[in-house]
């Protein structure tokens, strides 16, 4: 166990605990105090009166203990979620997925690891969403097969949930809730309320968790758009107000925390929309985006509609997320607009624009499959304008080079400068919200282990405690308590938290020795090795025969084919001889014998798989 509490000026790792650090910012001494929320057991909904008086409560208050847990999301960027517990209850911030890095071959998705909310099923009561991205979002499907509790999200939120239920034939056995802003619903002796904020989807926000130890808070994904495309500004005099009556620790959108300064609005992109449409006015135009960039698509219609251009809408998840936002009103597309693909024919380039998806060089998006020349109904031309209105996520810089380059080849014109702006708050938005909330507590989430460090700094910046700004790793186990009269935080136990790989229909069939064989395989190649023996006398009758895929062109090979051949019979006439008549042992022996061939030969370890046919 390791107190939060212990005084020293610099950066130190700490106990080592299962094999990995704690860290933490040290200083001299503690900051400011939190305090405890008071119980309640009603399942309605309560206004912000109420609220704040629990609030105040809470802040004179002392007592209880409550449990976080990140289950994902640090280290990384995706696989958001995190268990709230208490002695009572369980609630689940988000559940999203991540995508599989290179090295994860034929993986399609990865989902968090919910080992330890299973083992407390009879406590959990429901999931609190912050906002419609996939890496929030998107493993719900999947976990609640297993957890199934009330969803509760903003109303875009919850429909895109919806949606995914819907295609999974589970809208019908999963319980949902539309929340507003400024709402709170309670689960036992925890409550929530949903605080507005900005983001790159709207209906984003940041969650204020009542509960026996005090406020926590935990921002989701933000930014601070003082001009937004559409909705209100982030709520920051909710903020303050919350700051004003005590928040016991802060969780912290941290991706931005190394970038300067304040995040551009939404609306500087469309401006650059105009820009370009302008100078390219006989041009036809493809811009492609993140689907769930709703704001975003809105200036591009908006854009088009002024310069007199169809719009088609191309990728299945973008006319899911378009489809969705224009029924709830959330996106307005003006009459005689919007033309299906199989009409785009009938217009002149000058007259269209392509919303596409593949903005991450994502293999088989819309944008990709146009680039490689695959798409069956858009061709790339010269006369082409392809705006890429995104910036590469850390690990996708080759994937979208790529189809750059296709795009390129074809004497297309692509635009990447000035067409984006991040939907995460920078440094100068972090301290602002730090100054406003005035956390005891700062834990930065949503980030890789950098991006956290330096969101960290930027707490102790405006005042948290060095000692106080704490850095988790996914499984930690964080609990808020109070010894002596002061709450105080400590890492009290470490649970299994990871990835389940999704690969096609299979959920968790695949590991990591799976993944190994897979990684052997497109490396190295396989050689299946066969042969026939005699039932009783082991002795052999045909063969063996050696069969290669991905190891060597075995016509331009023969010489070595031949050279492993004889080492396999060799192999077999020595079993003979030793009397060895175990199949198994025999496998082993042949797989050893020409591995260590193949590997003093070419030096290369493909996997050798014996097969055995008995007469």
């Amino acid at each position: 166990m390791r107190e939060v509490t212990e005084k020293t000026k610099e950066l130190k790792t700490t106990e080592t605990r299962r094999g990995r650090t704690v860290q933490l910012l040290h200083s001299e001494s503690m900051g400011r105090t939190g305090g405890r929320a008071d119980r309640t057991r009603s399942a309605e909904h309560g206004s912000r009166r109420q609220t704040e008086q629990q609030t105040k409560g809470a802040r004179a208050g002392a007592g209880g203990s409550v449990r976080v847990i990140p289950l994902g999301g640090l280290d990384q960027i995706g696989m958001n979620i995190t268990a709230i517990e208490t002695e009572e209850s369980l609630i689940i911030v988000d559940c999203g997925l991540s995508f599989p890095s290179d090295d994860m071959l034929g993986i399609d998705l990865v989902i968090p690891d919910i080992s330890y909310l299973k083992s407390k099923m009879e406590k959990i009561k429901g999931f609190v969403i912050t906002h419609g991205h996939e890496d929030h979002i998107g493993a719900l499907p999947y976990v609640l097969q297993q957890i199934n509790v009330p969803v509760y999200a903003t109303k875009l939120t919850l429909a895109l949930i919806e949606r995914k239920l819907v295609e999974r034939g589970m809208d019908q056995l999963v319980k949902t809730k539309t929340m507003k802003f400024g709402q709170t619903v309670n689960f036992g002796d925890l409550k929530v309320e949903f605080v507005k904020t900005n983001h790159s989807i709207q209906d984003a926000a940041a969650l204020a968790i009542y509960t026996p130890a005090g406020v926590l808070v935990h921002t989701g994904d933000f930014k601070v758009d003082y001009t937004p495309v559409f909705g209100d500004q982030i709520d920051l005099q909710r903020f303050a107000e919350l700051g004003k009556n005590g928040v016991l620790a802060m969780f912290s959108d941290s991706t931005n925390a190394e970038k300067p300064g304040s995040t551009m609005s939404e609306r500087t992109v469309g401006r650059t929309f105009d820009l370009i449409f302008a100078e390219h006015k006989n041009n036809r135009i493809l811009v492609a985006t993140f689907a769930s960039n709703v704001d975003r698509v809105q200036q591009i219609i908006n854009t088009a509609a002024k310069y007199g251009r169809k719009v088609v809408v191309e990728g299945r998840s973008m006319v899911n997320v378009i489809s969705v936002a224009s029924e709830l009103h959330y996106i307005n597309i003006p009459e005689g607009t919007l033309i299906d693909i199989e009409n785009l024919k009938d217009y002149p380039d000058e007259k269209t624009v392509l919303i596409t998806t593949g903005s991450q060089g994502e293999s088989m998006a819309a944008l990709s499959r146009m680039a490689s020349g695959m798409h069956r109904k858009v061709h790339i031309t010269p006369n082409d304008v392809i705006v890429m209105s995104s910036h590469p996520i850390p690990g996708n810089e080759l994937a979208v080079d790529k189809v750059v380059n296709e795009l390129t080849k074809q004497h297309a014109q692509v635009i990447m400068q000035d067409t984006h702006v991040s939907g995460h708050a920078c440094s100068e938005d972090l301290k602002l919200l730090y100054s406003l909330v005035k956390p005891r507590y700062a834990i930065p989430v949503h980030g890789e282990y950098h991006h956290r460090r330096a969101a960290a700094e930027l707490a102790a910046a405006v005042g948290v405690e060095r000692e106080n700004c704490l850095i988790l790793e996914n499984g930690d186990v964080l609990q808020f308590s109070a010894e002596s009269g002061e709450m105080k935080a400590e890492i009290r136990d470490h649970v299994q938290a990871g990835g389940i790989f999704v690969d096609g229909l299979g959920v968790g069939d695949v590991g990591n020795i799976v993944i190994r064989d897979r990684q052997n395989l497109a490396q190295n190649g396989i050689i299946v090795v066969v042969l026939t023996l005699e039932k009783y006398s082991g002795h052999l009758l045909a063969g063996p025969d050696l069969i290669s895929r991905g190891f060597v062109y075995v016509r331009e090979s023969e010489d070595l084919m031949e050279e492993a051949r004889v080492q396999v019979q060799d192999a077999v006439d020595d079993c003979l001889v030793r009397h060895v008549n175990d199949w198994g042992k025999i496998k082993n022996i042949i797989k050893d014998s020409l591995a260590d061939f193949l590997w003093k030969r070419i030096k290369r370890n493909p996997v050798i798989l014996p097969v055995i046919m008995e007469v």
